[in-house]
């Protein structure tokens, strides 16, 4: 679990800093390794590769609407002015890693999850702002309408973590000879 958290703190540096620096595919190259390492540790790495997808595309969406609101403005790393940077598509895949791993005792807790969105995802682009990896439009509406979506975003993404659990073994794959496989799951 240690090396799953510090792993994502590395990519979200990666990310920001490398955006901040207009050198936004350090993020990407960053992300794609964890991703990787993750993938490679999965049981299996299928669920865990359409979790991560999603996350990217979830995010992506998300932070592209702010980025049309006129929220948020990034430095570098876009297509087009009004839509998200692609490295910060990858630093929500990289987030989607601890979904399964660290933050997996989130999981059966919504209600939490959705309160440390509205929290730790404000935390996380104020500080992503003083790093110079994006910039807050109006300080006050962006870090409001970011809460909005990660209140959204956490609840969502753990249902989605649970759906596709690439991390845990399959209940079969465990059970000893003539046990059922939910004779080991905990309650």
């Amino acid at each position: 679990m240690l090396l799953n958290f510090i792993a994502f703190q590395i990519g979200w540096f990666a990310c920001v800093l490398g955006g901040a620096h207009g050198w936004p595919w350090i993020g990407v190259f960053v992300t794609a390794a964890i991703v990787a390492l993750h993938l490679y540790r999965a049981a299996r790495p299928q669920a865990e590769a359409a979790l991560i997808l999603s996350s990217g595309l979830l995010g992506f969406i998300a932070d592209s609407l702010l980025t049309g609101m006129g929220l948020l403005h990034f430095p570098s790393g876009q297509f087009h002015p009004h839509i998200a940077p692609w490295w910060m598509a990858a630093l929500w895949m990289a987030f989607a890693t601890t979904f399964n791993v660290s933050l997996r005792w989130l999981k059966p807790r919504s209600g939490l999850a959705a309160l440390l969105g509205a929290v730790a995802g404000p935390l996380a682009y104020y500080g992503g702002a003083k790093l110079g990896g994006v910039s807050l439009v109006d300080p006050f509406a962006s870090l409001i309408a970011v809460a909005g979506v990660w209140t959204l975003a956490m609840p969502l993404l753990l249902i989605i973590a649970a759906r596709w659990d690439g991390m845990a073994e399959t209940g079969q794959a465990n059970a000893a000879p003539g046990k059922s496989a939910t004779a080991d799951r905990p309650a």
